[in-house]
């Protein structure tokens, strides 16, 4: 007796399988547009069925198998789209027996020889019923050598034949393929719809189970009705009798919803401890690290979109208790701290699932959510920023670095970048120098003492870049206001600031403005020589000499001083009696 009852046990899947349109759940545009074909005669040739799994592709072709062939109790039927089930051939279509009804799994059989034979039988007429029917079951696996051997019967079939193709692959099949078929695309069954099939099929079953499981199911179906379905004949078995949404949730591993919500609001206070200490006590309760952190990517997704649109808050798979947190959390999260949490927790689901001790990554990762927590976001730093007053200047101390502020003067327009040793940067006037720096300073009374003090050290690159690139506007001791030329260096000032300082052992403000048009040290000194060049072509002698040499160019002109210096310079003084060690005395 035993043997007998297992052996007729039918999983709630296959038995409750769908038999009619009008058992057919959350496909209402498909059914409307079939039943208007069958309707006015207008049955297509080809049907190609797409959609996720457990939507209802391969029992939607069953379905219209059965109405294209059914006769009815009395036999005298036509196509429908109630089939009566009844019948000689809706009975052996349910049965799996019907031998014009042919089903062919592409996945096994993928080639071009097993479409060659469904070439060459459908030339003959069905045996018994009014269609010969092909079910080709996940087309997308056929060959392309199959999909081409296949188009020009798919194109021009007898009239005694039709195909319904099925796939979850649609962008695989060739857009050939598509275009000589009807495409009907399966949604996802909506959670309302989904926990009143669930509802309908556990009072069929004669089985408790609380509202609260439902929806936990149909969360994990993620809108598959026949995942829906296995999962509730799980259920079933797992309760024995009343089932909870406790023991769904330990039968699929799932933390509780509102613990999960406990750890993502210690995560976004910072408290790593508390974080740590959930997380441990979730993993002890049999949940599994992956799925806590999908549940808390799910969680951070589903405030981030309740944050933009309140009216997502209505789900019918959230208890009203989240519902309230999760507006709540949406209120006093900003919608940065949230897309910053999002990233992170992609990156943890991938090291989690890579890592060789899972719970170990899950930690790691909590602790690196838990410490970001509390970082300000853009705006809030900008608002420190700006309402903070500079620290002021240090007395002294010691030359252990030089690092560059920069400070925007509103009324000048212009950026002030000063180098400071050991200690924060202050703006110009936020102290009085010291004595020791007056009088170092006091040295460089003019720029070209600067200029000259730079020669000095030999800082060739620095000495061209301040001739060539400086276009001076003011100077005083310890305080240059240049405009750079368009080629100048972008790290100029704060190069020359922290220079400066070194030499001088002072702090030197440097500020860049955008009103200065003097001449560079280069460009006065590329005048002059120009101004001297042009007065000697004026001179008779440089005319005729021009004049009889023409190509002959002016290349460098000394002036009298000059060349008595350079006399003066290298004139060796007489010696009378020059000692000769190798001469005998």
């Amino acid at each position: 007796m035993s043997d007998t009852t297992n052996q007729s046990y039918q999983v709630l899947a296959r038995k409750y399988r769908p038999e009619t349109f009008a058992d057919l759940v959350g496909q209402d545009a498909m059914v409307r547009t079939l039943k208007n074909a069958f309707a006015a005669d207008r049955i297509a040739q080809a049907f190609i069925m797409t959609g996720i799994r457990g939507t209802g592709k391969t029992t939607t072709a069953r379905i219209i198998a059965k109405g294209m062939n059914c006769i009815g109790p009395d036999g005298q039927g036509g196509p429908t789209t109630d089939p009566c089930g009844v019948c000689e051939h809706c009975s052996a279509i349910i049965e799996g027996r019907h031998v014009d009804v042919m089903e062919m799994d592409a996945a096994s059989r993928t080639g071009v020889d097993d479409i060659r034979e469904i070439i060459d039988s459908v030339h003959y007429r069905a045996a018994s019923a009014r269609y010969k029917i092909y079910i080709i079951d996940e087309v997308h696996m056929l060959s392309t050598n199959a999909f081409n051997a296949l188009l020009k019967t798919l194109e021009e079939p007898p009239a005694h034949v039709k195909f319904i193709f099925a796939t979850t692959e649609i962008r695989k099949v060739p857009v050939t393929v598509l275009s000589r078929c009807q495409r009907f695309d399966l949604r996802r069954i909506e959670p309302e719809v989904m926990i009143a099939l669930m509802r309908k099929i556990a009072s069929a079953e004669a089985a408790e189970i609380t509202d609260d499981a439902l929806a936990l199911i149909t969360r994990a179906a993620e809108g598959s009705a026949r995942d829906a379905t296995s999962l509730l004949d799980q259920a079933i078995s797992h309760g024995a009798g009343e089932t909870t949404a406790d023991q769904v949730r330990a039968m699929l591993g799932l933390a509780d919803r509102g613990r999960v919500l406990d750890l993502f609001e210690a995560i976004m206070r910072g408290d790593a401890s508390a974080a740590l200490s959930e997380l441990g006590a979730q993993y002890s309760d049999g949940a599994d690290p992956m799925a806590i952190m999908r549940d808390l990517a799910e969680i951070t997704h589903w405030i981030s979109v309740v944050k933009i649109t309140p009216d997502a808050a209505d789900d019918p798979t959230v208890s009203p208790d989240e519902r309230a947190r999760g507006a709540t959390l949406s209120e006093q999260l900003a919608m940065r701290v949230l897309t910053r949490m999002w990233q992170m927790l992609l990156k943890a689901l991938d090291e989690v699932a890579q890592a060789p001790n899972s719970m170990m990554a899950a930690e790691m990762a909590i602790i690196r959510l838990t410490h970001v927590a509390d970082l300000p976001s853009p705006e809030e730093l900008i608002k420190k920023l700006q309402n903070s007053s500079p620290p002021p200047v240090p007395p002294s101390g010691g030359t252990s670095g030089v690092s560059a502020g920069i400070v925007t003067n509103a009324q000048s327009n212009t950026m002030v970048t000063s180098a400071s040793t050991g200690g924060p940067t202050a703006s110009l006037g936020s102290a009085q120098p010291a004595t020791k720096t007056v009088s170092a300073l006091a040295h460089y009374a003019t720029f070209d003492a600067v200029v000259d003090l730079v020669r000095s050290q030999r800082d060739v690159k620095l000495l061209v870049e301040v001739e060539s690139c400086i276009r001076l506007v003011s100077y005083q001791p310890g305080r240059i206001e240049f405009t750079p030329t368009s080629d100048a260096p972008s790290d100029l000032s704060q190069r020359l600031g922290g220079a400066l300082q070194r030499w001088t052992g002072a702090r030197w403000a440097i500020i860049l403005s955008n009103t200065g048009t003097a001449a560079t040290i280069t460009e006065d000194r590329t005048a002059a020589e120009g101004a001297i060049k042009a007065e000697a072509q004026q001179h008779p002698l440089m005319q005729a000499a021009i004049a009889s040499f023409p190509n002959a160019k002016i290349i460098d002109i000394r002036t009298a001083a000059e060349i008595t210096a350079d006399a003066e310079l290298d004139a060796l003084p007489e010696v009378e009696d020059e000692w000769d060690p190798f001469e005998e005395s």
